[in-house]
């Protein structure tokens, strides 16, 4: 039996992350707001562990994005297919990751999504020409590295 899995990144800010990602990958923030009024009315959680973020809550420490074709569990907002989890964690980034994700664009569409990508805020690390690979190696907005292919 296939096993469900998601990716999960530790971040100081997982709001504005998930956003850089939502755009970068072209999928959706999930809205965790019906989850959220839920446990506030049981008593299970309290103001500090919520923010508004435009018309929706959403949670403070953890922010997830999700593939828009998946199914999504409409009683918690949580996608039930491809998604990024991104908790915040006390402790900063350090070193390089040791898993990293790979956008596959192809070499016509690189220069042009790189471009886009720096808009939405990662930076170039470099540019990686070798054994019949090419792609550049960005940076997120808090450092995590991906590759653009």
């Amino acid at each position: 039996m296939a096993v469900h899995w998601k990716v999960v990144v530790d971040c100081a800010d997982p709001l504005p992350l998930a956003d850089f990602w939502a755009a970068a990958l072209g999928y959706e923030v999930e809205d965790h707001g019906a989850l959220i009024d839920r446990l506030l009315a049981a008593g299970v959680i309290d103001d500090s562990q919520w923010t508004a973020v435009g018309d929706r809550k959403a949670w403070v420490h953890a922010a997830a994005v999700r593939h828009p074709d998946d199914p999504v569990d409409a009683s918690t907002g949580t996608g039930l297919g491809r998604r990024i989890l991104f908790q915040a964690v006390p402790e900063p980034k350090e070193g390089k990751n040791r898993l990293h994700l790979d956008l596959h664009f192809g070499p016509e569409q690189r220069d042009v999504e790189v471009a886009r990508l720096e808009g939405l805020g990662a930076r170039v690390l470099r540019t990686v020409v070798e054994h019949g690979s090419h792609h550049v190696t960005m940076a997120d907005p808090e450092g995590n590295e991906f590759c653009v292919q």
